[in-house]
């Protein structure tokens, strides 16, 4: 891949958990005219650290300079680029489907397959819940397309690293 490719980037910060550390970063990404495709936030088991989650597109060098930025900021304690390191990566999507009598066990069948959770279920829709990598959460939302999507609402990336111990763990390293 050469330099100037652009590619996807989960980049996870450890930062104080403190007001106006989200709208700090925020605005460094907006100010030099940079994307966040999604961004999730939340408090660690410390509770004055928090994680965000972010999602982002470009070059090496681009990225590389946003991380420079990034460690500029007094209340970033950490920066780190999941992109080519073993990580585990997840999202979450909740999709509220139509249900018509006659597709209803369709969809059932298709919330199987997935492995996911109808968490509500009404008069003429369901509400699902469903989690996995990006690949597979946009393919369960493309199969459900033809029913009838209502609304969607979606977490983007979260991730951690792979523990780096050489131990064995569910048949994977």
């Amino acid at each position: 891949m050469s330099k100037q490719e652009e590619q996807r980037h989960i980049l996870s910060l450890i930062v104080d958990n403190e007001p106006g550390v989200l709208a700090r970063i925020a605005g460094l990404f907006s100010g030099r005219g940079f994307n966040i495709e999604s961004l999730c936030v939340a408090e660690t088991i410390d509770p004055k650290v928090s994680r965000i989650t972010l999602v982002t597109r470009g070059n090496m060098a681009i990225i590389e300079q946003i991380k420079k930025q990034l460690n500029k900021l007094i209340n970033v304690i950490k920066v780190r680029d999941f992109t080519g390191t073993p990580c585990v990566q997840r999202e979450l999507l909740l999709i509220r489907v139509k249900a018509e009598p006659d597709k209803r066990a369709e969809i059932l069948r298709m919330v199987d397959i997935f492995r996911a959770r109808v968490v509500d279920v009404g008069s003429s829709s369901y509400t699902i819940e469903v989690t996995g990598d990006e690949g597979k959460v946009t393919a369960f939302l493309n199969l459900l397309r033809p029913m009838g999507i209502q609304e969607v609402a979606r977490t983007g990336a979260i991730a951690m690293a792979r523990d780096s111990s050489k131990e064995v763990k569910n048949g994977k390293h």
